[in-house]
Formats: structure tokens, sequence, C-alpha cells
């Protein structure tokens, strides 16, 4: 892509190379988007005489702090934490907080950074950010990782509010960890306030949040596939991860008629030709609740096919919901989809497709829905659970998924306005040019200084 915004340098890998060197997960979503929003920005002179782009590439804020806490052994480990408040022009800055060995600086900016188109689509006042810490929970005791948390939120709480940051949780921080890092806060602070989300329903919690990303997915899918004259009744999916998304995906699924063939974790995938059930589904939760372990179990316990070490991408069916993790869809993962038919993907995770796979599904006229308007029914009821703190009204679980079902509407029907050309829909276009012309235009009207 040619680059022409900043004349000291040469092209946008160059520019990102400069400015955030060795950060490749931050690179592939700022290209990505830059892509798409390039001749916006072109087309405006005033976004150019704003400096829009280098403003909305570089954080407003980056966090790092140490963590040292105590094992059970009384030995002293030491982690790292962050906060990225990437982006504040339309509200408190919102993302979630990962707790994972892979956290660090390349992989928060670029969560963060989608982050921010993806609150800015749901038309919530919510800026982007993301944090977390390189803390590993697997084999830690409640004791470690509520220890862990009060740690963690000695430091965080200098730098959140709820009109200032209001995390969440994300991979290994549910609501067992929400309900801690609260806790640890309101101790702390002497303060009971809206400075989470995913809080335990007896705090300040919203019905629907553990089934609001995977449910929304399914509406968004759905949304699209009525889009094009067709229903998701029938249709077969192949589904990745095993987590709440995938899961809840699933489940949301089944309700509207479709049937589900695999989910998979680290350690293989599970193909069940004569798809999921809730009770299928309901024992994988309580499996990966209780042990953490393989999902081979599942196959000896209801008659299914297990694949060690493989991805379900080899399956045949008409949709595909990647809901694990960045990057776990490749390029060749594609083209076997591809070549067996498949008609729709939707990122259930974040920028779970390689570009090179997003390159094979544009090419061959798959329908494909980015994760920043597909799975940001999560953060959409994450804001709907900072207004319920703001008014102390908690909503009952029918209006929440109203809500829910509503807002991913007005995603797709943003996507469809802003990316259809010559009759054909460019998902992705659409969801970057929308997200970003809420996000530039707040900023342009704020100024500088």
């Amino acid at each position: 892509m040619s680059f022409s915004l900043n004349a000291k340098h040469e092209s946008l890998q160059d520019y990102l190379d400069h400015h955030a060197p060795h950060q490749p997960e931050f690179h592939q979503a700022v290209i990505e988007v830059m892509e798409d929003i390039k001749p916006v920005i072109d087309q405006h002179a005033i976004y150019k005489e704003a400096n829009v782009f280098e403003r909305l590439v570089e954080p407003e804020r980056q966090i790092t702090f140490q963590i040292p806490w105590q094992t059970d052994k009384g030995a002293i480990e030491v982690n790292r934490g962050y906060r990225v408040q990437f982006n504040g022009a339309i509200g408190p800055y919102k993302g979630g907080l990962r707790f994972h060995p892979s956290v660090n600086t390349s992989v928060l900016k670029f969560l963060g950074f989608e982050q921010t188109f993806k609150n800015a689509l749901t038309g919530l006042p919510m800026g982007g950010a993301k944090g977390g810490a390189d803390f590993d929970p697997r084999g830690r005791s409640e004791q470690e990782i509520m220890r862990f948390c009060a740690a963690f939120m000695q430091e965080l709480y200098r730098h959140i509010g709820p009109h200032t940051d209001v995390p969440a949780g994300d991979i290994n921080v549910g609501a067992r960890e929400i309900g801690y890092l609260f806790g640890a806060y309101r101790r702390i602070t002497n303060q009971f306030q809206g400075v989470l989300t995913g809080k335990g329903l007896t705090f300040g919690g919203s019905e629907m949040r553990t089934e609001a990303t995977g449910y929304g997915v399914i509406y968004f899918l759905s949304q699209m596939i009525e889009q094009h004259d067709d229903a998701i009744d029938g249709k077969s999916l192949i589904i990745s991860g095993a987590g709440n998304v995938a899961t809840y995906a699933a489940q949301k699924a089944l309700d509207l008629g479709a049937s589900v063939i695999s989910l998979s974790d680290s350690s293989g995938f599970i193909h069940d030709p004569e798809g999921l059930t809730a009770e299928k589904i309901a024992w994988v939760r309580e499996h990966k609740a209780k042990s953490g372990g393989s999902l081979e179990p599942y196959a000896k316990e209801f008659g299914a096919r297990w694949h060690p070490g493989k991805k379900p991408w080899g399956l045949e069916a008409d949709v595909a919901i990647p809901c694990a993790t960045q990057n776990e869809l490749l390029g060749n993962d594609a083209e076997s989809l591809i070549k067996n038919g498949i008609k729709t993907v939707v990122e259930g995770a974040n920028m779970p497709c390689t570009a090179e796979a997003k390159k094979a599904f544009k090419d061959a006229g798959v329908l494909f829905a980015p994760g920043k308007a597909a799975n940001a029914g999560g953060v959409a009821v994450s804001g709907l659970e900072i207004s319920q703190n703001r008014q102390n009204r908690p909503i009952s679980a029918e209006k929440v998924d109203e809500a829910l079902h509503q807002i991913m509407r007005d995603i797709h029907a943003a996507c469809v306005d802003e990316g259809t050309r010559d009759g054909k829909i460019d998902y992705s276009k659409g969801a970057n040019i929308a997200g970003f012309r809420k996000v530039a235009d707040a900023m342009v009207a704020q100024g500088i200084g």
C-alpha cells in the first residue's frame, strides 16, 4: 500500500518499524485497517490537517508496572502489568484485562487499537483500551490468584475510574478474577463504583454478560445471511475454541436451528457429525470449569471423533466461526475451507484470521465478518452495565438481550452502509470505515492542546 501521509516515511510498514519496532501483532492490525481508511483520509483534508492518522495509531497512554506477589509457599514472584489506554475521544477507555504469558506491548496495542473501532461501532460512548499481565493462572491455587489480583490492583487503581477507564475481563480473567479485582479496588479506595464490568449480579453486574459475545456473534451472522436472502436455520457450523464465546455461540446457533459440528482447544478438536446439543455444550462447560483439560473425553462420552493436535478447518460446513485466539486460522486453513465449500466466515475471537486467510476469503467471494464488528456484543453489554451502574438500576435479562440484538443489527447496518460497492458488501471495509469516521470526527472536533 502506498503511503503518503507522512513524507518522512516511504511506506506504512516503514512508519511502523520506526515508531513501533518489534510489534508484529500491532503492525498487522494497523495495516489491515489502514488499507480501508486511507482513501477516506485522503478524501477529507480536515483529517489530514488534524494528523488523525498518527494520533490514531499512537496510544494516548501506555502504563507498565511491576507486580510483586507471594505464593502459597512464601516465595516472592514478580510479573509485569500493563494498561494501554488507546483512544478516549468518544468516551471513557473501555477494554478487557488478560492474564496470559503471551501478554506484551504488541498484543495489547493491537487489541486496544481494534477495541477503539469496535467500541465506536456499538454506538455507545466508550473509548478503546486493553490491559493485563504476563501471569499464568494455570496451576495456581485460589489463594494465589486472589493475591495476584490484589497486587495487580494496587497499581492499576490509580489509572482507572467510572469516568476514566472501565476495564472488563478477557482471557483468564472471568467472573472470579473480576470479583477479586473489584474487591481490591473497593478496599484500596473506600469507594463502591462501577469501575469494572463483568461483575457478579450481587454487586452491580449485568445479566447476560457471560453469554453476550457468543450470542452477538450469531446475531450478526444471522443478519449477514438474511442480508443475502437466506436463513441460518439448517446451516452447519464449524466453531473453534471451547470457552464462553465458542460455547454460547454454539448454544445460540442451536436455538436458531443451525447445527454445530466442532469445538476445539489447544490440544485438538472434536468432530461431532451428529451435531452438538444443549446437553453436550453443558458438558463442555462443566468439563473445562472443573479440569481445564483436553476435550478428548468428549469423544468417548458422546461417540464423537477426536483429532489431536489439529484444527477443525478441514471439515465441510456452511459457516466457520474461529473463537479461540488471534491468528489461529492461516492461509492454508482458509484454502481448505474454501475447497470444502464454506460460504461464510465470522470472527468470534479478536483477529483470529491472518491477513493471508482474509485475502483468500475475499478472492473466493466468501462472506467475511471481522471481529471488531461480529464479536462486539460483549463490550456492548459491558457498556450497558456501565449505564446500569450509573443509574443504580438493574435491567432484566430479556431487555439486555433485546438491546444486544438491536446493537448487533445496527453494527451490521453500519457495515453494509459503508462497505457496499457495486452491489457487493465488504464487511471489513464497512466496519473499519464506520468505526473510523466516528472516532476521527470526535478527535477533530476536540482539537489539540
